[in-house]
């Protein structure tokens, strides 16, 4: 199964994490230089969840993150998922 929010389209995403040595010029050192530069996974939060949706009167299961999980109790729950297209 995909990991992306059913609500939000949120995926994983490609990065990059950055390795730097030496002491900052302010501390009295010579300047801090980047020696390695490393490619990451930036995933989103996933959970899959049940949710109640009183005007059909029945669960929906969906796999959203915690981000559209706000916009569901912000919005309501019919009004998100129909602007989603899932029912």
């Amino acid at each position: 199964m995909a990991r992306v929010c059913s609500i939000r389209g949120s995926r994983v995403r490609s990065g990059g994490k950055i390795n730097r040595s030496g002491l900052a010029k302010k501390k009295g050192g010579i300047g801090r230089h980047v020696t390695k530069v490393v490619k990451r996974k930036v995933t989103p939060n996933l959970q899959s969840k049940r949710i109640w949706v009183p005007e059909l009167n029945r669960w929906v299961r969906v796999t959203l993150s915690c981000r559209a999980l706000k916009t569901i109790n912000k919005n309501g729950a019919y009004a998100t998922l129909k602007q989603a297209g899932i029912i």
